[in-house]
């Protein structure tokens, strides 16, 4: 996720169709070796303990929906294929608010309550260790956009036209029932069914569409594992351009309005759509630099989704697609540097995600360093400035933050979104790799982030797992290292 420069603008428990779940040694639902026992309501995050859940892991998602802009109701079926982890009586989605029409359980009714964000399913009969199965959630209502003081508006935005979907951590589970935490990723398809005359966007690549009734459906599938805050929809009017460069098949999708949006008509430059244009141009070039310190691009498709949102101050690295607030597009720069910290992500945060979120600066320093790698391949600056400048005068760059930079501890900034995504995630996430840069040298270093990509790729991972493989490609010891630049509250000192 990148941060616009600039400041922008009851729990209820309800049990449905209870029928008793009475077990069966072999049913075809699998069979299980002691009691079947409900999977657990979250799937072990310290940060957000309800996130995600256990007992199960998550194949794929297939979304079957339709969205009216008339009236900002979401409404179908997500059917979800997944393989048990234990014994199941009962399994959790994460689901906030939409109305749940019916539940099946591999096409058998099943019973179903809410509390709170938990989906609880009950199906006929237990589902066993190993078991795949699949989960049909028929559902209907108007997604709540999610409101946060930290990071204002996010998840499921209702515009003019249509809607748009981008958040961080939490977003997926306010439009489809999900295992709501990046441990869990999976494939999805999704179909969206929106009015003639307005396209559909989401992840991967388009399969087609169809019109019938007044009514377009739009199909895209991505085959690559995603984590579910990554998966993205858009609805309204676009420009698509779609085009294939070196094997890789891009769509764009820009809302037309910004075509003639001037950022400041009291100096002369290049209108917002025009910049969006341009940075947008340069996506080919962007992979191919990254791809020389990372490794191959992880992904068969790429793109990007820039949609005049009021209220989005964010960019967010949606796997294949990112989607980004025009607010970034006022200069070249600046628009090239979005561009290039969102496809960095694929990379770091989409093919290797995170296992927690405290880890996120695993994420966000990357995405931040490869940042200062393309200002050195533009003559603008190079890392070691940008280094330089952040030790000298973080404290005026950043006036008045609270809590202040040097205090925030990258390794472990704690769960609200205040401390997520404070800026010392984003910087000194980037200067703890520029100082382990510093220590083993330019050949161990990339030989670590590409191994790290490389070797991680559609995993979860710790931070532990990138200190013990950096100390293993350097050949050196770096606990005094790591613990200065990602978990001591103070400006560490230079050696």
């Amino acid at each position: 996720m990148a941060r616009r420069p600039v400041v922008l603008v009851a729990t209820a428990t309800v049990l449905v169709g209870l029928v008793p779940a009475t077990a069966a040694a072999d049913d075809g639902q699998g069979q299980w070796s002691g009691e079947p026992t409900p999977g657990a309501p979250g799937i072990g995050d310290p940060y957000y303990p309800l996130d995600g859940n256990g007992g199960y892991d998550v194949e794929h998602y297939d979304l079957d929906l339709r969205y009216d802009p008339a009236t900002d109701v979401l409404s179908g079926t997500a059917t979800v294929e997944a393989t048990a982890t234990q014994d199941l009586s009962a399994f959790d989605l994460d689901l906030e608010g939409l109305e749940v029409r019916s539940v099946t359980v591999d096409g058998r009714p099943a019973t179903w309550s809410r509390d709170g964000g938990e989906l609880t399913i009950t199906p006929a009969r237990p589902l066993g260790q190993d078991r795949e199965f699949a989960v049909a959630v028929t559902y209907d209502g108007v997604p709540a956009t999610i409101q946060d003081p930290a990071l204002g508006q996010s998840g499921f935005f209702h515009t003019a036209d249509g809607a748009l979907v981008a958040g961080q951590p939490e977003s997926a589970a306010t439009w489809f029932p999900a295992n709501d935490h990046p441990r869990d990723a999976a494939s999805v398809a999704v179909s969206i069914a929106v009015p003639e005359g307005l396209e559909g966007i989401s992840n991967g690549a388009l399969e087609g569409t169809r019109t019938q009734d007044g009514w377009t459906t739009w199909s895209w599938r991505a085959e690559e594992p995603m984590a579910t805050y990554l998966v993205t929809l858009a609805v309204g009017e676009f420009d698509i351009r779609a085009y294939e460069v070196d094997g890789i098949r891009y769509w764009d999708a820009v809302d037309p309005s910004l075509a003639g949006l001037d950022p400041d008509p009291d100096v002369a430059g290049p209108s917002v759509g025009e910049v969006v244009d341009a940075a947008l141009a340069r996506q080919p070039e962007v992979i191919e630099f990254l791809s020389e310190s990372f490794g191959p691009y992880p992904f068969s498709t790429a793109g990007a989704i820039v949609d005049n949102v009021p209220g989005m101050a964010f960019a967010l690295e949606t796997q294949t697609r990112p989607v980004y607030a025009p607010g970034f597009f006022t200069d070249p720069v600046q628009g090239d540097l979005v561009v290039v910290h969102e496809l960095a992500h694929q990379w770091y945060g989409d093919s290797v995600r995170l296992d927690a979120w405290q880890h996120i600066w695993l994420n966000e320093g990357f995405a931040t360093y490869a940042e200062w790698l393309w200002l050195e391949r533009e003559g603008l600056s190079t890392p070691q400035k940008e280094f330089d400048q952040l030790y000298a005068n973080a404290d005026t760059l950043f006036p008045g933050l609270q809590p202040p930079f040097w205090t925030v501890l990258p390794g472990d900034p704690g769960a609200a979104t205040s401390l997520l995504f404070h800026p010392a995630v984003y910087q000194r996430g980037a200067m703890t790799l520029h100082a382990l840069r510093q220590v083993v040298g330019d050949t161990a270093f990339f030989q670590v982030v590409d191994e790290w990509a490389t070797s991680r790729a559609g995993q979860a991972v710790t931070t532990d797992e990138f200190t013990t493989l950096a100390e293993k490609f350097s050949g050196r010891e770096l606990d005094d290292l790591f613990q200065a630049w990602l978990y001591t509250p103070e400006r560490p000192v230079l050696g």
